[in-house]
């Protein structure tokens, strides 16, 4: 059976699951294709989902399932070639681009597996740029708050080659989280980390969405999130195969 924090979409109560749960992402009869000389690769294949609001649910397969594919549709960085996906109710592909910049701004919070922290900067300074990004006077205060958060504010000063893999990891979720968005979007967050390290990370992912009541979305190949998450996605060739609470 499915778990309560994600549901398959049944297309003949498709409406009034929506209603009832009031998802904070609903993946409805989405295919994805993409052209790459001059052939077509199906990367989703009529794919429909929900995911609950403050849940933490991991998408799980091998690389090339459609679990990152699934991501950028999830935080409107790419869009649907068939079916809708509604963020926070929203159609993203019913958006103009500054409706669109916007949303990401204000909605979504984004994790990479290669951190994608700006060096030339300081921890803190990583931290406060999407909110500078976003127009706020004086960002300093919410991004030390949020370093706090994640236990990094004593190393705030630091350059981020001064700190380890672990570390940075952890600077890029505080940036992810700074501007408070509605969810949080991990493509393979501990791929670069090792084992106890990666964990630290999944740790911490669980106590933001359990503590702060913040819906995490997280692509992952790692059979040890099973026991971090609330539930597991399973995918193969860019299907769906199995839902399940972990």
């Amino acid at each position: 059976m499915p778990s309560r924090a994600t549901q398959p979409i049944e297309p003949e109560s498709r409406n009034r699951s929506v209603a009832l749960l009031s998802p904070l992402l609903s993946i409805e009869g989405v295919t994805k294709d993409y052209t790459t000389d001059a052939e077509s690769v199906r990367a989703l294949d009529n794919i429909s989902i929900q995911v609950e609001r403050g849940k933490f649910v991991a998408l799980v397969g091998r690389s090339g399932c459609g679990k990152s594919t699934l991501l950028n549709l999830a935080g409107a960085m790419d869009f649907p070639s068939s079916g809708r996906v509604l963020l926070d109710g929203i159609a993203t592909n019913e958006l103009s681009e500054v409706q669109l910049t916007k949303l990401r701004r204000e909605k979504v919070g984004f994790i990479f597996q290669s951190f994608q922290l700006l060096h030339t900067l300081s921890v803190v300074e990583n931290v406060e740029l999407p909110l500078l990004l976003a127009g706020y006077g004086d960002p300093r205060p919410q991004a030390l708050k949020q370093l706090e958060s994640v236990d990094l504010l004593d190393l705030a000063d630091r350059m981020t080659h001064q700190i380890s893999g672990g570390q940075m990891q952890r600077v890029a979720i505080a940036r992810a989280l700074v501007h408070s968005p509605r969810i949080l979007l991990a493509d393979e967050p501990t791929g670069n980390l090792d084992t106890a390290t990666g964990n630290s990370v999944l740790e911490l992912l669980r106590r933001i969405s359990s503590d702060q009541g913040m819906t995490v979305l997280m692509a992952t190949h790692s059979a040890e999130s099973a026991s971090f998450v609330d539930a597991i996605v399973r995918m193969r060739d860019g299907h769906i195969e199995d839902i399940a609470s972990s």
